[in-house]
């Protein structure tokens, strides 16, 4: 049950979007009836709202706790208030999830996945909802302090690299739990939404950008560094990674992430450390560094950090020290076309404009806002239309312009829509 008292700071509110999508294919759930609540009282129903034709709801806004109980590592207040939602479609399993979480001052976006009627494991009778329960955030709840390693893998051993470069994964595999639990269930997690929840659990979204930058960076790092060393596969594991606080970092399943952080992965994340002479991305340990400390990254030093002013490069180095950098790869999986170099925008041409269209139509197919465009290879107003409202429907900045992250993310969702069904 959440510990705010609900007349504690009636000034602070944070706001709140639900994103409703099938879990066969990449396909948004319209018209789905949804119910927001306090949690630990069902009853008490603040909210009803409806998904639109991209599975979305309107942005509400929700009561939140003093801001300052997510700037202050001492205080003993819970930082963010939490909220029950309840979702119901017509041809679909209910879905409830207990404990969004949500932050003065930020969006929140909660996913919640739904499994087709005639998708779901028979039972007597009744279908059975599916129910999410999100635990405490890191900076909150009790964990286990992770378990020191190397910050460089041994590369010698026979077997011990299996990659001869860094790639961005399409997927990453979670084990939810720790790596001898075999109990413990396997999650296929597309590489950006596992980081957009890991960086979501571990620090608090109304930190500073450059705060928040750099412990997406440290995250990204440690992630790539158990893909590319293989870490877990050469010890005769089947997963990527954990989500054990001892063996890796924290990722919740069904959790709500947040508008700011996911912009922030969105447009790094390709990006991990690295220092000379070393090809693997630097394991970069961190921890909260103030209930534990590491040699690593500090979560809350970086937070004072950023509020000096520094930069995600200075607050990297005031850490791992001033030989570490940012690192990009140009090998990204899944794709089915590189980023073109610059920004696509009204007046360009050529090929990298014509497969864009080619997606973003077969995108529209599933997301019918985004209106259906001529493919001719020119990026003119009605190219530029469907950009920006792709933009608004994926948390971008809709300016009609392809940059960076637009192109990887119309990617992305191309290649959701395009697969029959997802791996499992």
């Amino acid at each position: 049950m959440s510990k705010i008292k609900l007349s504690e700071s009636p000034s602070y509110s944070g706001n709140l979007t639900v994103n409703v999508t099938s879990s066969v294919g990449f396909i948004p759930v319209r018209d789905a009836a949804i119910t927001i609540s306090h949690t630990g009282e069902p009853n008490s129903v603040i909210e009803t709202l409806t998904t639109n034709s991209s599975g979305q709801t309107q942005t509400v806004s929700l009561p939140a706790p003093n801001l300052s109980y997510s700037a202050n590592p001492d205080s003993t207040q819970q930082p963010y208030s939490e909220y029950d939602i309840t979702v119901t479609a017509p041809g679909y399993e209910p879905v409830s999830v207990s404990g969004t979480e949500i932050l003065p001052d930020v969006n929140a976006i909660q996913p919640i996945m739904m499994t087709p009627l005639e998708e779901a494991p028979e039972t007597a009778g009744e279908s059975e909802s599916e129910h999410v329960v999100i635990p405490d955030h890191t900076l909150y709840g009790d964990y286990p302090p992770k378990i020191p390693e190397a910050e460089i893998k041994p590369t010698e051993e026979s077997g011990e690299i299996v990659l001869s470069r860094v790639v961005i994964p399409e997927y990453v595999i979670v084990h939810d739990g720790p790596p001898q639990d075999s109990g413990a269930k396997n999650y296929y997690v597309r590489y950006t939404d596992y980081i957009k929840n890991v960086v979501s659990s571990e620090i608090y979204a109304t930190w500073s950008e450059n705060t928040i930058y750099a412990n997406a960076l440290a995250i990204m790092s440690f992630t790539l560094n158990r893909v590319y060393t293989e870490w877990y596969r050469n010890q005769g594991y089947n997963f990527t990674i954990t989500s054990s606080t001892a063996y890796d970092q924290k990722w919740i399943y069904g959790r709500n992430i947040y508008e700011n952080i996911s912009r922030i992965v969105d447009t790094i994340f390709a990006n991990y450390l690295s220092r000379p002479g070393v090809k693997q991305p630097i394991f970069t340990s961190y921890c909260d560094g103030n209930r534990t400390t590491c040699n690593g990254l500090s979560q809350w030093g970086s937070k004072y950090l950023g509020d000096q002013g520094y930069t995600p490069i200075e607050i990297i180095r005031y850490y791992y020290g001033n030989d570490m950098y940012i690192n990009t790869s140009q090998y990204i999986s899944g794709v089915p076309s590189s980023w073109p170099g610059y920004d696509l925008s009204i007046g360009a041409s050529g090929q990298k404009v014509l497969q864009l269209q080619q997606q973003l139509n077969r995108i529209s197919q599933n997301y019918p806002a985004i209106p259906k465009i001529t493919e001719d290879g020119i990026y003119g107003s009605g190219t530029a239309e469907a950009v920006r409202t792709f933009q608004r429907v994926f948390g971008l900045s809709a300016t009609g312009i392809t940059d960076y992250p637009t192109w990887y993310k119309i990617s992305e969702i191309y290649v959701g829509v395009s697969r029959i069904s997802e791996p499992g």
